[in-house]
């Protein structure tokens, strides 16, 4: 708009209130900065909705989305990479996981913010950034495809279910690789169903979660009681706080998997913002969600946000969503992580004799067949049913994050996917995931789960680096104010890209320092 138009659209005070016009003339100088940066439509104006009082029954009817995203945490870093660790290298590593998830709830919460103010995900808002949507909607869809395009926690699943049903583990030579794709094949199909039904997606996903953490959560601390010494428990719980601690021959790729999983890890901590929105939390009511396709209501998701007047009421409603926002993030979702991250870790390593190998075919089972032969035949099929749960809700939290984030980019993007009248946001979604279930199907068949699990989570650190700069980015420009982060928080954002960049040059270098030797080794030979 030019400076008259702003003047004329924006100058009366006495029609908008002189909140208003504050708000408007706030607003239109975002826009202005937004408008040079990207091609996304201005934000709609709107109040923020009234939140239910903040009380204890009421906290437990609105969070959620922490529980989608723990129960798609607690998977491979808590039963395949913690505990592989702890076996291999003792508990002392375990402060890793503690530096990663603190990090990462703090990133989460930075991510809400822009959610909470304009109903938007993160992702639209890093969208809104220079050199504009385009460019990072294909950015941030290879790099969810490259994280999450392979199913591995569907591989590990189906040594649990082979487990569970052959009375057996999987042999390790190989024979036993026919059934196992072909219950992969099941596990996939069957994450495609669930996501099929239930309202909205996220209120399914959350009536599932819910169900998966309480299982998962009193199996692990009946058996913990039960099987593990006090002293043993007190030296697990020493080893989350022995900061700096790295033996010489750590598996770096294996510890970058421990930095990423013990969280989230990369995408998955950017689409606690879509789950927020389509909860209906802060501007995340006024915007909607996307439907499932089969007893799904009739809703619609604006491709655009909407913000409101930064004025004393809506001030008042901000603060009251945030403790919502804070409940549902450290309450629930990062203690649940360090919970399920000790208890896991502290089984194995009491139960698990030092030094074993656990990455291979069976890397879903070990813990049961432990507990079997070390406490009781009969947890054999409790800590089957644990491990199948816990790799299943993250197999199905991660196919969400990966359908629902490139929904969410194409459809913000795109302005030719939203005028075509056949193509809703629902079938778009429901679209790509038929393709990325078909795509599954055989990229599946490359390596097993625990070398594939590895690659997905080196790939969510890289994914960290850039997305925390982005959001630092997005809440210091494009929201007013009275709602940007603090110092330290900003600091904390920093913090987090430093740390996962650290990580991941020292995983790379260490994958490609055999390479560079045997590289050297014959130029010199030709040399010679």
């Amino acid at each position: 708009r030019t400076k008259y138009e702003a003047d004329e659209k924006y100058g009366a005070d006495e029609k908008y209130g002189a909140d208003e016009a504050g708000f408007e003339r706030s607003t239109l100088a975002t826009e202005r900065r937004t408008a040079a940066m990207a091609d996304l439509q201005e934000w709609g104006k709107d109040d923020l909705p009234e939140p239910p009082p903040f009380n204890a029954r009421n906290m437990l009817r609105v969070i959620g989305p922490g529980a989608i995203l723990l129960a798609a945490s607690i998977g491979g870093g808590e039963w395949l990479i913690g505990p592989a660790i702890a076996v291999k290298h003792g508990s002392s590593l375990m402060w890793i996981a503690t530096v990663g998830i603190l990090l990462q709830v703090l990133f989460n919460l930075e991510g809400i913010r822009y959610t909470l103010y304009t109903g938007e995900p993160i992702l639209s808002g890093i969208m809104r950034l220079r050199p504009g949507a385009n460019f990072w909607a294909t950015f941030y869809i290879v790099l969810t495809a490259a994280q999450l395009g392979v199913p591995a926690l569907a591989s590990g699943s189906s040594s649990v279910l082979f487990t569970l049903f052959s009375g057996r583990l999987p042999a390790e030579n190989g024979s036993d690789s026919g059934a196992l794709i072909w219950i992969t094949y099941g596990v996939i199909a069957a994450a495609f169903l669930l996501l099929t039904c239930g309202g909205t997606i996220e209120r399914m996903l959350e009536r599932l979660s819910w169900a998966m953490v309480a299982y998962i959560f009193a199996f692990l601390i009946v058996v913990n009681v039960i099987a593990v010494p006090w002293t043993h428990s007190f030296d697990t719980a020493a080893g989350f706080l022995k900061f700096g601690y790295i033996p010489r021959d750590v598996d770096w790729l294996l510890l970058a998997a421990l930095a990423t999983t013990a969280g989230s890890g990369g995408i998955g901590n950017m689409t606690i913002t879509n789950w927020v929105r389509d909860k209906g939390m802060g501007m995340g009511g006024r915007v909607g969600a996307i439907p499932s396709a089969i007893g799904g209501e009739h809703v619609e998701l604006s491709h655009v946000g909407k913000v409101f007047p930064v004025n004393a009421e809506n001030l008042r409603r901000w603060h009251v969503w945030w403790q919502y926002v804070k409940a549902d993030q450290i309450s629930l979702w990062a203690l649940g992580c360090f919970v399920g991250m000790y208890l896991n870790v502290n089984l194995a390593s009491a139960i698990i004799p030092p030094g074993s190998n656990m990455e291979g075919q069976a890397a879903g089972a070990y813990q049961a067949d432990y507990l079997a032969k070390n406490l009781w035949s009969g947890l054999w099929y409790f800590g089957l049913l644990n491990g199948l749960w816990i790799l299943f809700s993250t197999h199905l939290g991660n196919t969400d994050v990966l359908v629902r984030t490139v929904t969410d980019a194409l459809w913000t993007a795109s302005r030719r996917l939203r005028s075509n009248p056949r193509l809703g946001v629902g079938r778009l979604y429901y679209a790509l995931l038929i393709g990325f279930t078909v795509w599954g199907f055989i990229v599946v068949n490359l390596a097993g789960a625990m070398t594939l699990f590895k690659i997905l989570a080196a790939i969510a650190g890289l994914v960290l680096v850039p997305a925390s700069i982005q959001v630092l980015r997005v809440n210091t420009r494009l929201l007013p104010p009275e709602l940007r982060p603090s110092w330290w928080r900003r600091a904390a954002l920093i913090a987090c890209s430093a740390f996962y960049a650290a990580v991941s040059w020292a995983m790379l270098s260490s994958q490609l320092a055999p390479l560079w030797r045997k590289l050297g080794g014959t130029v010199a030979l030709v040399g010679g």
